[in-house]
């Protein structure tokens, strides 16, 4: 295979990963120990893939066009603010684990490159949420930040009082990056299990 046509193919097979990606969007569960507005779904999976079998940039690619075609088919209700920071939660996700993975193809790095790029994707997810996404939904959906608190609230219930001052980061460093971290280490493990078998057809073609 030449490299334009090693490119053109790498270029095709993003897309396709892309699309599966999307698809993945529209199949999510609600998570009983958090508000029922954040749902979980493995759609950071197929990118994932992509980012070890043909490179981190392709990886965030496909993060990239998931999120667009999202846009596109389905919509957004937040002017565009969920799906960017579904893009970028799982823009880093893929580069951090993918960075790792590149170094040193084996099955000890992929499971590095996966933990790490799950922590780094739960530690990024604080920030973001607490400037960028919350508030953009306080906008759009004209519901108080007081009522947001208080759902977290309700799921403690009498077992746990969120601290008051800044309750908001203590609400996102409660349930939000735990469950963002756990979310990833569950796409990580389904890559990691059918990575392999994948990867030999798809290096066969290349």
């Amino acid at each position: 295979m030449t490299s334009t046509q090693r490119k053109i193919y790498k270029v095709t097979l993003t897309a396709m990963l892309s699309a599966i990606a999307f698809a993945l969007m529209f199949i999510e569960f609600p998570v009983p120990v958090m508000p029922s507005f954040i749902k979980f779904d493995i759609s950071d999976l197929p990118p994932l893939f992509a980012s070890f079998a043909l490179g981190p940039v392709y990886g965030v690619i496909a993060e990239l066009i998931k999120n667009i075609l999202h846009i596109i088919v389905k919509g957004t209700t937040s002017a565009g603010v969920g799906e960017l920071s579904n893009f970028l939660l799982g823009a880093v996700f893929c580069l951090v684990a993918g960075f790792i993975y590149k170094s040193d193809k084996n099955k000890k790095r992929a499971v590095i490159g996966c933990i790490a790029g799950a922590l780094a994707m739960g530690i990024i997810c604080l920030p973001i949420n607490y400037f960028i996404v919350y508030p953009a939904y306080v906008k759009f959906y004209m519901m108080p930040l007081e009522a947001t608190i208080g759902m977290y609230q309700a799921i403690l219930g009498p077992v746990a009082t969120i601290p008051t001052k800044n309750a908001l980061f203590n609400c996102l460093l409660i349930f939000n990056a735990p469950f963002t971290f756990i979310k990833g280490l569950v796409d990580a493990l389904i890559c990691i299990l059918i990575y392999k078998p994948l990867s030999v057809v798809i290096k066969k073609k290349m």
